[in-house]
Protein backbone atom coordinates (compact mmCIF):
# COMPACT_ATOMS: atom_id res chain seq x y z
CA UNK A 1 0.00 0.00 0.00
CA UNK A 2 2.95 2.07 0.88
CA UNK A 3 4.54 1.99 -2.67
CA UNK A 4 1.05 2.94 -4.07
CA UNK A 5 1.67 6.01 -2.74
CA UNK A 6 5.26 6.49 -2.95
CA UNK A 7 5.03 5.47 -6.64
CA UNK A 8 3.40 8.42 -8.00
CA UNK A 9 4.96 10.84 -5.52
CA UNK A 10 8.36 9.81 -6.69
CA UNK A 11 6.90 10.13 -10.42
CA UNK A 12 5.75 13.25 -9.88
CA UNK A 13 9.06 14.81 -8.11
CA UNK A 14 11.01 13.15 -11.20
CA UNK A 15 8.69 14.97 -13.79
CA UNK A 16 7.58 18.18 -12.22
CA UNK A 17 9.76 19.51 -9.85
CA UNK A 18 12.72 21.14 -11.38
CA UNK A 19 16.37 19.27 -11.97
CA UNK A 20 17.96 22.45 -13.37
CA UNK A 21 18.47 25.34 -10.61
CA UNK A 22 20.89 27.47 -12.36
CA UNK A 23 20.04 31.05 -12.40
CA UNK A 24 20.89 31.54 -16.01
CA UNK A 25 19.25 29.76 -19.69
CA UNK A 26 20.78 26.89 -20.56
CA UNK A 27 21.43 25.65 -24.41
CA UNK A 28 21.63 22.19 -25.28
CA UNK A 29 22.88 20.52 -28.54
CA UNK A 30 21.57 17.03 -29.65
CA UNK A 31 23.79 16.16 -33.09
CA UNK A 32 22.57 14.69 -35.97
CA UNK A 33 22.14 11.13 -35.80
CA UNK A 34 22.28 11.43 -31.82
CA UNK A 35 20.21 8.03 -31.09
CA UNK A 36 17.47 9.24 -28.45
CA UNK A 37 19.05 7.17 -25.49
CA UNK A 38 22.69 9.42 -26.11
CA UNK A 39 20.31 12.57 -26.18
CA UNK A 40 18.92 11.71 -22.70
CA UNK A 41 22.78 11.08 -21.56
CA UNK A 42 23.26 14.87 -22.60
CA UNK A 43 20.22 15.90 -20.46
CA UNK A 44 21.47 14.29 -17.69
CA UNK A 45 25.21 15.40 -17.97
CA UNK A 46 23.15 19.18 -18.02
CA UNK A 47 21.41 18.21 -14.84
CA UNK A 48 18.21 18.79 -16.66
CA UNK A 49 16.77 15.61 -15.91
CA UNK A 50 16.90 12.98 -12.78
CA UNK A 51 16.34 9.51 -13.73
CA UNK A 52 17.31 8.38 -17.12
CA UNK A 53 14.84 4.93 -16.99
CA UNK A 54 11.82 6.91 -16.72
CA UNK A 55 12.73 9.14 -19.48
CA UNK A 56 13.63 6.30 -21.89
CA UNK A 57 10.45 4.67 -21.23
CA UNK A 58 8.20 8.12 -22.16
CA UNK A 59 10.19 8.43 -24.99
CA UNK A 60 9.48 4.80 -26.12
CA UNK A 61 5.82 5.07 -25.10
CA UNK A 62 4.94 8.31 -27.28
CA UNK A 63 7.38 7.65 -30.04
CA UNK A 64 9.62 10.16 -29.31
CA UNK A 65 12.93 7.96 -29.43
CA UNK A 66 11.81 7.45 -33.31
CA UNK A 67 11.44 11.23 -34.35
CA UNK A 68 13.62 13.20 -31.88
CA UNK A 69 14.75 16.39 -34.02
CA UNK A 70 18.10 16.81 -33.68
CA UNK A 71 19.61 21.22 -32.89
CA UNK A 72 20.52 23.82 -30.23
CA UNK A 73 17.46 23.58 -27.25
CA UNK A 74 17.09 26.45 -25.35
CA UNK A 75 15.79 25.63 -21.82
CA UNK A 76 15.36 28.07 -18.89
CA UNK A 77 16.14 28.51 -15.22
CA UNK A 78 13.82 26.36 -13.01
CA UNK A 79 12.84 23.62 -15.80
CA UNK A 80 11.11 20.98 -14.93
CA UNK A 81 11.64 17.44 -16.64
CA UNK A 82 8.07 17.28 -18.18
CA UNK A 83 8.65 20.60 -19.60
CA UNK A 84 12.16 19.15 -21.40
CA UNK A 85 10.12 16.54 -22.42
CA UNK A 86 7.68 18.72 -24.13
CA UNK A 87 10.03 20.88 -25.82
CA UNK A 88 11.65 17.50 -27.37
CA UNK A 89 8.40 16.02 -28.14
CA UNK A 90 7.43 18.80 -30.29
CA UNK A 91 10.85 19.45 -31.67
CA UNK A 92 11.11 23.10 -30.01
CA UNK A 93 14.99 24.01 -31.82
CA UNK A 94 16.70 27.44 -31.84
CA UNK A 95 15.61 28.71 -35.28
CA UNK A 96 16.40 32.00 -36.90
CA UNK A 97 14.10 33.69 -39.60
CA UNK A 98 15.89 34.94 -42.64
CA UNK A 99 14.39 36.37 -45.27
CA UNK A 100 15.72 36.33 -49.37
CA UNK A 101 13.83 38.73 -51.13
CA UNK A 102 14.24 39.63 -55.09
CA UNK A 103 17.27 41.13 -56.06
CA UNK A 104 19.25 39.76 -53.38
CA UNK A 105 22.81 38.27 -54.20
CA UNK A 106 24.87 36.14 -52.54
CA UNK A 107 26.80 38.96 -50.86
CA UNK A 108 23.20 40.06 -49.23
CA UNK A 109 22.51 36.99 -48.23
CA UNK A 110 25.39 36.41 -46.70
CA UNK A 111 25.29 39.09 -44.76
CA UNK A 112 22.04 37.81 -43.77
CA UNK A 113 23.40 34.39 -41.96
CA UNK A 114 26.52 36.18 -40.84
CA UNK A 115 24.40 38.44 -38.97
CA UNK A 116 22.65 35.61 -36.95
CA UNK A 117 26.12 34.17 -36.72
CA UNK A 118 25.95 31.28 -39.05
CA UNK A 119 28.57 31.85 -41.09
CA UNK A 120 30.39 34.53 -42.60
CA UNK A 121 29.80 36.73 -45.60
CA UNK A 122 32.85 35.67 -47.19
CA UNK A 123 33.12 32.26 -46.45
CA UNK A 124 29.54 31.58 -47.49
CA UNK A 125 30.48 32.72 -50.68
CA UNK A 126 32.83 30.21 -51.11
CA UNK A 127 30.52 27.51 -50.24
CA UNK A 128 28.25 29.18 -52.54
CA UNK A 129 31.29 28.40 -55.19
CA UNK A 130 32.30 24.70 -54.56
CA UNK A 131 32.11 23.06 -57.47
CA UNK A 132 31.26 19.30 -55.90
CA UNK A 133 28.60 21.00 -54.31
CA UNK A 134 27.52 22.78 -57.15
CA UNK A 135 27.53 19.52 -59.56
CA UNK A 136 25.69 17.57 -56.79
CA UNK A 137 22.56 20.03 -57.56
CA UNK A 138 22.60 20.13 -61.11
CA UNK A 139 23.85 23.88 -61.42
CA UNK A 140 26.05 24.36 -64.25
CA UNK A 141 27.12 27.63 -63.47
CA UNK A 142 29.72 29.18 -61.65
CA UNK A 143 28.07 29.59 -57.91
CA UNK A 144 24.49 29.28 -56.48
CA UNK A 145 24.00 32.74 -57.55
CA UNK A 146 20.33 33.37 -58.33
CA UNK A 147 19.84 30.05 -57.73
CA UNK A 148 18.37 30.91 -53.72
CA UNK A 149 14.86 31.46 -53.94
CA UNK A 150 13.57 34.50 -52.44
CA UNK A 151 11.44 33.32 -49.38
CA UNK A 152 11.71 33.56 -45.83
CA UNK A 153 13.66 30.52 -44.11
CA UNK A 154 13.13 29.11 -40.52
CA UNK A 155 16.73 28.26 -40.03
CA UNK A 156 17.58 26.15 -37.07
CA UNK A 157 20.93 27.23 -34.87
CA UNK A 158 24.07 25.76 -36.53
CA UNK A 159 22.80 25.25 -39.83
CA UNK A 160 25.66 23.91 -42.28
CA UNK A 161 26.07 26.37 -45.04
CA UNK A 162 25.64 23.88 -47.87
CA UNK A 163 22.17 22.52 -46.28
CA UNK A 164 21.23 25.87 -46.53
CA UNK A 165 21.77 26.60 -50.29
CA UNK A 166 20.36 23.01 -50.82
CA UNK A 167 17.14 23.92 -48.71
CA UNK A 168 16.73 27.00 -50.80
CA UNK A 169 17.71 25.38 -54.51
CA UNK A 170 15.02 23.10 -54.06
CA UNK A 171 12.89 25.81 -53.11
CA UNK A 172 13.21 27.54 -56.01
CA UNK A 173 12.52 24.34 -58.26
CA UNK A 174 9.75 23.30 -56.09
CA UNK A 175 8.31 26.94 -57.42
CA UNK A 176 8.55 25.85 -61.47
CA UNK A 177 5.42 25.36 -62.72
CA UNK A 178 4.51 23.90 -65.59
CA UNK A 179 4.15 27.42 -67.53
CA UNK A 180 7.76 28.05 -66.70
CA UNK A 181 8.88 24.54 -68.15
CA UNK A 182 7.15 24.73 -71.17
CA UNK A 183 8.20 28.35 -71.90
CA UNK A 184 12.08 27.15 -71.15
CA UNK A 185 11.75 24.49 -73.45
CA UNK A 186 9.49 26.75 -75.91
CA UNK A 187 12.78 29.55 -75.59
CA UNK A 188 15.14 26.74 -75.80
CA UNK A 189 16.85 28.02 -73.16
CA UNK A 190 18.64 25.81 -69.87
CA UNK A 191 18.05 26.67 -66.32
CA UNK A 192 21.44 28.72 -65.95
CA UNK A 193 19.90 30.37 -68.90
CA UNK A 194 16.34 31.51 -68.00
CA UNK A 195 18.01 32.45 -64.44
CA UNK A 196 20.52 34.05 -65.42
CA UNK A 197 17.82 36.58 -67.93
CA UNK A 198 15.62 36.70 -64.60
CA UNK A 199 17.76 37.94 -62.74
CA UNK A 200 18.43 40.75 -65.28
CA UNK A 201 14.66 41.51 -65.27
CA UNK A 202 14.98 41.52 -61.47
CA UNK A 203 17.41 44.67 -61.50
CA UNK A 204 15.98 46.42 -64.28
CA UNK A 205 12.07 45.86 -63.49
CA UNK A 206 10.62 48.16 -61.09
CA UNK A 207 6.90 47.03 -61.96
CA UNK A 208 5.41 43.75 -62.55
CA UNK A 209 3.53 45.26 -65.78
CA UNK A 210 7.32 45.84 -67.19
CA UNK A 211 8.60 42.33 -66.54
CA UNK A 212 7.49 40.58 -70.05
CA UNK A 213 8.41 44.23 -71.71
CA UNK A 214 11.90 44.47 -70.66
CA UNK A 215 12.29 40.57 -71.48
CA UNK A 216 10.87 41.05 -74.76
CA UNK A 217 13.99 43.73 -75.62
CA UNK A 218 16.77 41.21 -74.21
CA UNK A 219 15.31 38.37 -76.40
CA UNK A 220 15.19 40.59 -79.30
CA UNK A 221 18.32 42.06 -78.69
CA UNK A 222 20.15 38.70 -78.45
CA UNK A 223 18.22 37.00 -81.99
CA UNK A 224 20.00 40.52 -83.56
CA UNK A 225 23.49 39.73 -81.73
CA UNK A 226 22.77 42.78 -80.06
CA UNK A 227 25.35 43.52 -76.67
CA UNK A 228 22.81 43.53 -73.84
CA UNK A 229 23.95 46.30 -72.06
CA UNK A 230 22.05 45.71 -68.92
CA UNK A 231 22.97 48.48 -66.28
CA UNK A 232 23.52 45.75 -63.57
CA UNK A 233 25.83 43.37 -65.33
CA UNK A 234 28.46 46.26 -64.99
CA UNK A 235 28.85 46.20 -61.87
CA UNK A 236 28.30 42.75 -60.63
CA UNK A 237 31.18 41.12 -58.82
CA UNK A 238 33.12 45.00 -58.61
CA UNK A 239 31.09 46.97 -56.44
CA UNK A 240 27.80 46.55 -54.25
CA UNK A 241 24.34 46.23 -56.56
CA UNK A 242 22.98 48.91 -54.06
CA UNK A 243 25.71 51.53 -55.37
CA UNK A 244 25.08 54.49 -58.30
CA UNK A 245 26.31 53.08 -61.46
CA UNK A 246 28.09 55.21 -63.58
CA UNK A 247 29.54 55.28 -67.04
CA UNK A 248 32.91 54.69 -65.95
CA UNK A 249 31.24 51.10 -64.30
CA UNK A 250 29.86 50.61 -67.78
CA UNK A 251 33.51 50.10 -69.14
CA UNK A 252 34.46 47.29 -66.66
CA UNK A 253 36.12 44.43 -68.05
CA UNK A 254 34.17 41.31 -66.62
CA UNK A 255 33.11 37.99 -67.55
CA UNK A 256 29.49 39.54 -66.61
CA UNK A 257 29.41 42.79 -67.83
CA UNK A 258 27.10 42.99 -70.81
CA UNK A 259 28.86 46.57 -72.38
CA UNK A 260 31.82 44.32 -73.38
CA UNK A 261 31.10 40.29 -73.92
CA UNK A 262 28.07 39.26 -76.30
CA UNK A 263 24.74 37.36 -75.07
CA UNK A 264 24.24 36.41 -71.43
CA UNK A 265 26.82 36.43 -68.50
CA UNK A 266 27.89 33.22 -67.60
CA UNK A 267 25.38 33.14 -64.59
CA UNK A 268 22.37 34.90 -62.88
CA UNK A 269 23.67 38.17 -60.81
CA UNK A 270 21.14 38.10 -58.50
CA UNK A 271 18.08 35.96 -56.86
CA UNK A 272 15.23 36.10 -59.43
CA UNK A 273 11.71 36.16 -57.96
CA UNK A 274 8.73 33.72 -59.80
CA UNK A 275 7.52 36.84 -61.97
CA UNK A 276 11.15 37.70 -63.20
CA UNK A 277 11.41 34.00 -63.95
CA UNK A 278 8.08 33.63 -65.72
CA UNK A 279 9.19 36.90 -67.58
CA UNK A 280 11.84 35.23 -69.19
CA UNK A 281 10.88 32.76 -70.75
CA UNK A 282 7.16 34.39 -71.80
CA UNK A 283 8.88 37.57 -73.28
CA UNK A 284 5.76 40.07 -74.12
CA UNK A 285 5.39 40.18 -78.51
CA UNK A 286 6.61 43.88 -78.87
CA UNK A 287 9.53 44.89 -81.15
CA UNK A 288 11.46 46.94 -78.69
CA UNK A 289 15.41 47.14 -78.79
CA UNK A 290 15.73 49.63 -76.22
CA UNK A 291 14.63 51.03 -73.03
CA UNK A 292 15.34 54.69 -70.92
CA UNK A 293 14.13 55.09 -67.24
CA UNK A 294 11.42 58.09 -66.84
CA UNK A 295 13.07 58.20 -62.94
CA UNK A 296 9.07 57.39 -61.96
CA UNK A 297 10.00 53.04 -61.99
CA UNK A 298 8.81 53.10 -65.31
CA UNK A 299 10.35 53.21 -68.56
CA UNK A 300 9.93 54.43 -72.34
CA UNK A 301 10.89 51.65 -74.67
CA UNK A 302 11.66 52.57 -78.26
CA UNK A 303 12.44 50.45 -81.61
CA UNK A 304 15.44 52.41 -82.96
CA UNK A 305 18.81 54.24 -81.82
CA UNK A 306 16.61 57.82 -83.29
CA UNK A 307 13.91 57.13 -81.12
CA UNK A 308 16.36 56.45 -78.31
CA UNK A 309 17.85 59.39 -78.29
CA UNK A 310 14.66 61.07 -78.56
CA UNK A 311 13.66 59.45 -75.34
CA UNK A 312 16.57 60.12 -73.79
CA UNK A 313 16.53 64.15 -74.58
CA UNK A 314 12.64 64.22 -72.96
CA UNK A 315 13.56 62.56 -69.58
CA UNK A 316 17.05 63.70 -69.15
CA UNK A 317 17.55 66.43 -70.84
CA UNK A 318 20.11 67.46 -73.49
CA UNK A 319 23.57 65.64 -72.78
CA UNK A 320 20.97 62.83 -71.98
CA UNK A 321 22.04 59.61 -69.47
CA UNK A 322 22.78 56.32 -69.48
CA UNK A 323 21.66 54.04 -72.35
CA UNK A 324 20.41 50.69 -71.89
Amino acid sequence: MAALVIFPIYIFIQFMVPAYSSPTPIEVEIPQGTPYSKAVDILVDNKLIRDKFLFLTLGRLTGLDKKLRAGYYHFWSSISPFDVFLQLKNGKIIEYDITVVEGDGLLEIGEKLEAKNFISAESFRDVAMDVALLNSMDIFGPSAEGYLYPETYKLPKGARPDDIIKLMVGKLRESYTDDIRAGMKKMKMTENQMLTLASIIEKEAATDQERPIISAVYHNRLRKHMPLQADPTAIYGVKSSKTKIRSSDLRNKTFYNTYVIKGLPPGPIASPGIKSIKAAVSPANVPYLYFVSRGDRTHIFTTNMSEHSDAIRKVRGPGGGKKE
